[in-house]
Order: structure tokens, then sequence, then C-alpha cells
């Protein structure tokens, strides 16, 4: 645990410090939001973030190698991480060329599925489905290619839609990053295997980039990760997942714990991607299904996503990337915890996590506000 720490810290301080970097070659490129009808900041904003985040993951990357329990890990735990980084870096490539250039959509669509295509090239993709009796149904190679590029660019598509307000895209994808760590590193421990894999390795890197980042970009933003960022953190966050059913099989999985789930977790692999992403996903949805119904293009913008709706109904800025950022958190660890565990009271606390939550969300904004009484005089001044 103490190294995956390490790898966290080294991401998060990594990109910290490249934001600098990054937003001063933003500023000299031209790669600037401007304000637009349907944004929500008021002033020109530099994008490219997404470089600083790319460059904090490598740092993760390269100094995991040297550590003692790390690097005495199999082979194909840092060749996959490494194929999933260079993928990262193909997407993060297009989408600079995006918030320089403002490419068309079908071109920087072609550019996620060529980065997708790349991980499957690596042999970073699905390979089987496994069920909840130690058995796994086998995929042939062209399905699991079409399964990881469909996973890969709709999560890369739905963080992109999503990062619409200040630290919102870093946070959601932060927190589920270290929900996908904490179902690797039980997975692992429950089954008594090495708890060095790539899919741990990686989120842990991915919640420090997230992390770093987020100071940078939290309300009122400094610095945008643009697409350059969000196509990379959603490709990440996907691959980190699907790297599993690389490494674990439906024959392997056993669970030693009390009360584990075996029905859920050795499902989870395909369902993680999604259930960490849910607010992002049904968000994308929502704005495919409205879109298509106005007659418009499925990626044509407009100012009608889910945080838009929470700052129509009377939320901040800040309180409404709270909010979704609690969503994010209650689905995704939610979703880990029952995989791997059961019970009572585990229900218990889930169903008043969710009672709090849909609270904050809808009351919290027809609350009164106190008005302050004007100070009386004293009667001896």
């Amino acid at each position: 645990m103490r190294e995956f720490l390490l790898v966290f810290t080294v991401a998060a301080a990594s990109t910290y410090l490249l934001t600098v970097i990054a937003r001063d070659i933003a500023i000299r490129t031209g790669a600037v939001a401007q304000v637009r009808d349907r944004d929500v900041h008021a002033e020109p904003i530099p994008y490219l973030g997404g470089l600083a985040m790319l460059g904090g993951l490598w740092a993760a990357w390269f100094v995991a190698r040297e550590l003692p329990f790390l690097s005495g890990s199999d082979p194909f735990v840092f060749r996959d991480a490494a194929a999933v980084l260079i993928a990262g870096s193909l997407i993060c490539a297009v989408g600079v060329l995006d918030d320089v250039f403002d490419i068309d959509a079908l071109t920087k669509f072609g550019g996620q599925v060529l980065a997708a295509g790349l991980l499957v090239a690596f042999g970073v993709k699905f390979y089987f489905f496994p069920n909840g009796q130690g058995e796994q149904f086998a995929l042939s190679s062209s399905e699991g290619a079409l399964l990881t590029v469909l996973l890969v660019v709709s999560t890369v598509n739905a963080v992109n839609m999503v990062d619409g307000l200040d630290g919102l895209a870093s946070g959601v994808v932060g927190i589920g990053a270290a929900a996908c760590f904490l179902f690797c590193y039980q997975l692992s421990d429950i089954n008594g295997v090495t708890l060095a894999t790539t899919g741990a390795l990686l989120s842990a890197a991915l919640a420090g980039a997230c992390a770093g980042f987020l100071p940078h970009n939290f309300h009122p933003a400094r610095l945008f990760m643009g697409d350059s960022g969000s196509m990379l953190i959603g490709l990440v966050l996907s691959a980190s997942a699907l790297t599993l059913t690389g490494q674990f099989d439906g024959s392997e999985i056993a669970f030693g714990r009390e009360g584990a789930n075996p029905g859920w977790a050795v499902l989870l692999p395909l369902l993680l991607p999604v259930s960490l992403l849910v607010v992002p996903m049904a968000d994308m949805v929502l704005a495919v299904v409205r879109r298509t119904r106005q007659g418009r293009s499925p990626f044509a913008p407009d100012k009608e996503h889910l945080h838009h709706r929470l700052l129509e109904i009377g939320h901040s800025q800040r309180r409404a990337v709270f909010i979704m950022w609690l969503w994010a958190a209650l689905i995704s660890f939610g979703a880990v915890l029952i995989s791997l565990y059961s019970g009572p009271a585990l229900t218990w606390a889930l169903l008043a996590a969710g009672v709090a939550v849909i609270t904050l969300t809808f009351l919290l904004p027809r609350m009164p506000t106190p008005q302050l009484k004007p100070a009386e005089h004293s009667v001896h001044e």
C-alpha cells in the first residue's frame, strides 16, 4: 500500500507542477477557452491541462518501476500500463489539436477509435465474461476488440461531456479511479495473489493526476484540462478496469472473506467503468436523445447537461460540483463494496448515504437563506 501511495503522490505532485508549463504553452499557442453562450465561465481560460496530467501519469510510471515491491511484479504489469499510457498519449495529442485548432467532431472521433484500437493491438482488451460458478465465456478476438473499443470510446465521450464546470470532470474521474483502486487491491488481497496489478497501478496514478490538477481547476479555475485531458483520463480509467480481464480469469477468482458476493465481483471488470461513470454516462445518453429528438447532431453542444440543471434549481457552481462528486462516490464506491461484501450493515449504510445525497440535491436549494438583521444600537451610545 505504501508504494501505491507514493505512486499517487508522485502523480499528484508532478501534475501540480507541470500545470504551470501547460498553461504557458496554452497561452503561447492560443489554446484558450473563449466565453460562449453555453459556458459558465466569465473570462477566457487557457486549455491544455491534459498535458500536465499526462506528464504526471508518466512520472508515476517511471518512479513505480524503481520501487522495491512494484519493480518485482510480473513483466506484463508495466508492459500493459505502458500500453495504456502510449494510447493515452495518442488521444491526448488529438485533444491538443482540438484545443488549439478546434478540429471537427468526426476527426476527433476517429482519433478516439484509433487510440482504443491501439489498446487492442497491445493486448489490453476484454478476453472473457466470467460467471459466478468459476467458469468463463471466452470472447473471440473480434468480439473482444469491438467491446473494448465501444467501452473506451463511450467512457472517453462521457467524461468529455461532463467536463462543463470547474473541477467537475477531474473530481468525478478521481473518485472513480480511487474506487477502481480499492476494487483491484481488495480483489487481489481476497484471492491471495500479488497486489501489484496493472489496474491498481494505473488507478492510483490516475487518482493522483486528478488530485494534482484539481487545485488549478477548482472554481474559479485558472486552467482547463480541455479535450486533451478529458479524453486522456476517460481512456485511462476505462483501461484500468478492463486490464483485470487479462490478469484474472473466472476459474482463478475465489472468495475467502465472509460476506463476499462472487456474482457481482466476477462481473465487475465489465461493469466497473460503467458504474464509476454512471453520472456522466447518463448525462451523455440524455444529451444524445435530447439532441436527436430536436433534429440536431448528437455532438452539437448545448446548455442542458445535468450540471446546468443543478445551477438552474439554485445551486452555486461549487455546490453543484460537490453534489455531482457525491453522486459519483455513492455509485462507484457502492458498486465496489457490494461486489466484495454483503450484509445488512452495508445495505443500511448505502441507503442512508443515498437519502443524504438526494436530500442535498433537491432540498438544499429550496432552504431559505437566513437574513442578517441590522445591528441594533445600544441604549448606552
